[in-house]
């Protein structure tokens, strides 16, 4: 039986022994690279979805919150149902909130007694699921097909069915008897459009995204196109992101209102081919390094098996010594015989490239390193800005309600605990519909940036300033020692205004109405109750005054 040769036995061993530590070393580094980009983009799509369900949280809760306020309002609680204030109210909410498709208030049988444009005026309601649900109490629903509504409003431009999430709270009269219910439909591409700014915000940075939002029971309610589907999200890697179905999937759960029985989720998913791309061109790259260079290895092999004497050991001992990482490794570049010469200068010569090739993948490693960090650094700033946008009024750059109500009721809770009281500032502007519909609401909006302004110059650094609502400020003072007691900051800020040139409208005043908070309140909304009372007492008196206690200051 014919023997293979010593130089094929060589040839043979020592490139199947390259190729499968180089293969083997370019799937394990591979799979590193892939474990490490899939946590990555797992955690960027977390932290996506995260600022998505968060944002559309805040805005469910700030219209539930917005709808009761409405329906505890002065003029709904006399019990008249049919007062032209009522209306007026309802038409002023649903021009400063484009998401109202419509609003109305019926009485406790159901029958629509006001609503904005007049829609359904007249007919009732009282098979409706919000109407049902408004009696007992506040309510927000999932979203559905228009029903009464679908003959009456603009259809959407795509041809979809209108669909409208529900708002909903009882009317309780002044012996907190229901009287009736006031409800609102928002438009649910409002929704939508809530989500897909939050989700599409990096889309740059992270290709091929998609966002959806997922009933409580694993449904796509959004998009369109898969609505009505399951989205599975099986093989959980990490909390909060998966793989399923060809994506990799993160899923938030939307922190809805306490008083909605809603339970979404906000689901952002990329496709798992496009998020590990990065990945797998790396391990392309290194397999084919592997399969060259254990080419290169073959040949060197086969010459190094022409001479079997001493500069082969020392070969062989060189060689292990670069194999065990150990210095001092020296091939033999001049030799009497040729090929053991060319066979020393081309080991050397690979050693020195294998050596750059590492270096070039700690290089590769370190760029991934710095992506991932620069995209973390994106998402930091991405969410600040967010966490901006969810506290400050984007006209008046002062606090908005949702943060003047979180203010309200950690100061609510410190008075209880110490006993000290804090004192609450409402400032309303005298006659601005007048100002909006002689000069138009740019100028109005321009009068309420001054307004801001002016109140926020007049107060300490520890005093808060929010936009309580259309041409409504509300200022919260934690110190009411003398001498800025808060008849004295009132009076301060309502003579600044006073004092003030306004450019176009020239002259501008406020009402303010002063309340004190008392330890023994059960809720924040007793000590708005109180200021409430007061701005109405000085709007009564002739307005530009300051009311406190029953005496109400006019200027001098």
């Amino acid at each position: 039986m014919l023997k293979a040769s010593l130089r094929s036995h060589l040839t043979l061993w020592f490139t199947g022994l390259s190729l499968l530590t180089l293969l083997s070393v370019g799937f394990y580094v591979g799979h590193i690279a892939t474990e490490q980009m899939k946590q990555a983009s797992g955690s960027a799509l977390l932290n996506t979805a995260r600022s998505a369900a968060s944002l559309l949280g805040e805005q469910l809760r700030e219209r539930q919150l917005e709808v009761y306020l409405l329906s505890r309002a002065p003029h709904l609680e006399r019990g008249d149902l049919d007062n032209p204030a009522i209306l007026k109210s309802l038409q002023l909410r649903t021009q400063a909130r484009a998401e109202y498709a419509w609003m109305g208030v019926t009485d406790a049988q159901g029958n629509v007694h006001q609503a904005v444009n007049g829609l359904l005026v007249g007919q009732s309601v009282q098979q409706r699921p919000w109407f049902q649900a408004g009696l007992r109490g506040e309510y927000t629903g999932n979203p559905h097909e228009a029903v009464l509504l679908a003959k009456m409003l603009p259809g959407s431009p795509s041809g979809e069915p209108l669909r409208f999430i529900d708002f909903a709270a009882p009317i309780r009269n002044a012996a907190d008897q229901v009287i009736g219910v006031l409800g609102a439909h928002a438009h649910w591409n409002w929704v939508t459009r809530i989500v897909e700014s939050a989700a599409f915000s990096h889309k740059n940075s992270a290709p091929d995204i998609e966002a959806l939002i997922i009933d409580h029971d694993g449904k796509v309610l959004y998009p369109e196109a898969l609505m009505g589907q399951r989205l599975s999200t099986s093989d959980s890697r990490a909390p909060g992101w998966s793989v399923g179905d060809g994506y990799l999937t993160s899923m938030v759960k939307v922190p809805t209102p306490s008083s909605s029985a809603l339970s979404w989720s906000i689901a952002v998913r990329q496709p798992l081919e496009t998020a590990l791309q990065p990945a797998h061109m790396l391990l392309y790259k290194l397999l084919l390094l592997g399969v060259v260079a254990a080419v290169l290895f073959g040949v060197v092999a086969y010459y190094l098996a022409l001479y079997l004497s001493r500069p082969i050991e020392q070969l062989a001992r060189s060689a292990k010594q670069v194999q065990d990482n150990q210095p001092g490794a020296h091939f033999p570049l001049q030799h009497p015989v040729r090929e053991i010469a060319q066979l020393g200068q081309s080991i050397d010569a690979m050693t020195q490239s294998l050596l750059g090739k590492e270096r070039e993948l700690q290089e590769a490693n370190a760029s991934l390193e710095a992506i991932v960090a620069q995209r973390t650094a994106d998402l930091r700033q991405a969410n600040a800005e967010l966490l901006s946008l969810a506290t400050h009024d984007a006209l008046t750059g002062a606090y908005n309600r949702r943060r003047f109500d979180e203010k309200l009721t950690e100061y609510t809770l410190l008075s209880r605990r110490t006993g000290r009281p804090f004192a609450l500032l409402l400032i309303d502007a005298d006659h601005f519909k007048r100002i909006n519909d002689t000069h138009g609401h740019a100028v109005g909006d321009d009068v309420l940036r001054q307004l801001a302004q002016l109140i926020g110059a007049s107060l300490r650094t520890t005093d808060f300033v929010a936009r309580y609502g259309g041409e409504e400020f509300a200022v919260l003072l934690p110190e009411i020692a003398q001498p800025d007691t808060p008849e004295v900051v009132a009076e301060k800020i309502r003579a600044a205004i006073a004092d003030t040139h306004f450019p176009v409208v020239e002259h501008v005043t406020v009402s303010i109405g002063v309340g004190l908070a008392d330890p023994a309140d059960n809720s924040p909304t007793a000590l708005i109750k109180r200021a409430d009372q007061q701005l109405y007492q000085a709007k009564a008196a002739g307005r530009n005054r300051v009311a406190h206690h029953a005496i109400i200051t006019s200027p001098l």
